[in-house]
């Protein structure tokens, strides 16, 4: 199994991370000074499966202001789940249906890209249910579509 810090020696031609802000600072960390510069996109449909609060985001002009560098403005201004009653913890938590879709339009989007070597960074849950597999913090998985 590879390791995280191994993956800068992969000639990415893109990378793709969720807009939550560990995601981001976390492919920073790792691709930032990748010697391809390889673009990062910023994909909403890759983000956490809302459960939590700390998987509600943070609008675009924020995210701009810490990240002036990277492209926000696909993004809606709540480009998290927020459809439904607020539960009891004060926000709305994403159905299972609703995060499943999710994470097979992900599953297109990415088979539709025309780069061939992609790097994905993101999160726990959205990574089980693309991968079929639970990874663990910073652990590496290759998927072939």
């Amino acid at each position: 199994m590879e390791r995280a810090p191994d993956l800068r020696q992969h000639s990415y031609e893109l990378i793709v991370t969720s807009p939550l802000t560990r995601a981001i600072q976390t492919t920073l960390g790792l691709f930032g000074e990748h010697p391809a510069k390889p673009p990062i996109h910023i994909e909403c449909l890759h983000r956490e499966h809302l459960e939590s609060s700390c998987d509600v985001g943070r609008a675009p002009a924020l995210l701009r202001q810490e990240f002036p560098h990277l492209a926000f403005d696909h993004l809606e201004e709540t480009w998290w789940h927020n459809e439904g009653e607020l539960d009891p913890r004060g926000f709305v938590c994403e159905p299972g249906h609703i995060f499943e879709g999710r994470v097979e339009e992900f599953r297109r989007w990415l088979i539709d890209r025309p780069e061939r070597m992609i790097a994905v960074v993101g999160h726990g849950t959205f990574f089980s249910r693309l991968t079929g597999q639970y990874l663990g913090n910073c652990e590496v998985a290759v998927l072939e579509l």
